[in-house]
């Protein structure tokens, strides 16, 4: 019979316990489950809600199942249908009458909120230790490459020389941000519901604090029906992870891109790559390929979380089952995606010529023109005019900027003297970006040791 069945006079349909059952994937929270378990069954002992001997024998026996289930000897059945109902029913087979009385003062409303809760805690934990690997990685390549001038792009199109340790430092930004976004969704869990019973609370004189305290928790929910209906902090982290994984795509698809021959920027080690089977000629960047791919599958996670929490009633519905596949998805996701993402990052190899020869082409100094144009006195939209027909006349010629003479570049605008062309050297042209935030390997080298600093906190 369920530990349930008082109330019902035949048994559930197989299609029903299959369909119902939820220990195919919630078996995942036996840990946080049993932990909970001990602290809930410490705490009624101490309060003398169960008599402290029963208390003892039930923190007992879930230590032994705790044990048993870290080395693989626990067998989860369907028919107990869940991961609540099967330690507790093998509680009760192991110790007896006193196994019965651990249920007392808790629903599986507040114990699966307790067990998401204390899963969710990990997972921020594990996913921000994560990303700062990568940002460690993304920090020792950057100050390599102070002074690895490359094209920067707007519309993906040529636009203004940077360096690439500049390039780099824009995506430590974003994974910093990232972990901020992942601590926030540890706040959010760090916050421990059980006490909240069904939906009302309970009778018994529980002592939350001390619950929380036994399960390193920072503070209780303060409303029981928000405890049992709250998903928010799954939410939160699976909001969190896909910014994260969008930020990654973005990545990839850079280093895709660059991989190409048309850019030939990187080269991906052939660890991190893959062949055709049927061009022998080719080195596939399928690992970029794929985290790209799976960006759109943490979204779905996400949407399909929302979906189902946006029509639910207060408190606690069925539905809210649903919850776990999709956050233990886009958490794994997550989690493999920066994994793999930082140890392909360390194995690619910069190609600096190509790099530095790409800036040189698409005039992409051609706004430092407009700016030696203005500091000789000549105002900004004159100069602009003025240099987009140099560039026209370029185009028309087969030449850069660099290539004009002085006599060409007079025929424009008779404001040009010979200090041009240094001033719209590429090196000059990120040199002179020196105010903060900008490329200037000075201004580069400051925000790096800025990112150390807020690691380091």
């Amino acid at each position: 019979m369920k530990l349930w069945g008082g109330r019902f006079s035949k048994a559930t349909d197989g299609l029903v316990d299959d369909f119902h059952s939820s220990i195919s994937f919630d078996q995942r929270l036996y840990e946080q489950d049993i932990q909970g378990s001990i602290a809930h069954a410490t705490m009624l002992g101490e309060q003398n809600i169960i008599p402290k001997e029963d208390a003892d024998r039930i923190v007992e026996g879930l230590k032994g199942i705790l044990q048993d289930a870290r080395d693989g000897r626990i067998q989860w059945h369907v028919d107990a249908e869940d991961i609540h109902m099967n330690v507790e029913a093998l509680l009760t087979e192991r110790i007896g009458e006193a196994g019965k009385r651990l249920h007392t003062g808790r629903s599986r409303n507040d114990q699966v909120a307790l067990d998401t809760h204390m899963y969710a805690k990990v997972a921020c934990l594990d996913t921000v230790q994560m990303l700062e690997d990568l940002i460690e990685v993304l920090l020792d390549t950057a100050e390599k490459h102070l002074h690895t001038i490359m094209p920067g792009y707007t519309h993906l199109q040529k636009a203004q020389p940077i360096t690439l340790a500049h390039h780099l430092m824009a995506y430590v930004q974003m994974f910093l941000r990232d972990r901020d976004r992942f601590r926030h969704a540890y706040a959010a869990a760090d916050v421990m519901p059980l006490g909240s019973g069904a939906l009302a609370g309970t009778t018994y004189p529980l002592n939350r604090e001390r619950v929380a305290e036994l399960l390193d928790f920072s503070a209780i929910t303060m409303n029981s029906l928000d405890g049992v209906a709250d998903r928010d902090y799954l939410l939160d982290y699976m909001s969190s992870a896909s910014i994260c994984m969008m930020h990654l795509s973005r990545f990839c698809e850079e280093m895709i891109l660059w991989n190409t021959n048309e850019f030939h920027f990187v080269e991906m080690d052939d660890a991190f790559s893959t062949g055709s089977s049927i061009m022998p000629q080719k080195k596939n960047p399928d690992v970029a390929e794929l985290i790209r791919g799976k960006t759109g599958r943490v979204y779905g996670d996400l949407l399909a979380l929302l979906t189902t929490m946006k029509g639910l009633p207060l408190a606690y519905n069925k539905d809210m089952q649903e919850d776990k596949e999709a956050f233990f998805d886009a958490r794994d996701t997550v989690v493999k995606s920066l994994t793999v993402f930082t140890a392909m990052l360390r194995t690619v190899t910069f190609r600096t010529e190509d790099m530095e020869r790409g800036a040189s082409g698409g005039f992409t100094n051609a706004t430092d023109l407009a700016d030696y144009l203005v500091r000789q006195g000549v105002p900004f939209r004159d100069a602009h005019r003025v240099v987009g027909e140099l560039v026209a006349h370029c185009i028309a010629e087969k030449k850069a900027l660099l290539d004009l003479t002085l006599p060409e570049l007079q025929q424009f605008h008779p404001a040009f003297e010979s200090d041009v062309y240094q001033a719209i050297s590429m090196k000059a042209c990120v040199e002179r970006r020196c105010i903060p935030g900008a490329p200037a390997p000075e201004m580069v080298m400051q925000s790096i040791q800025d990112a150390r600093t807020r690691l380091a906190k």
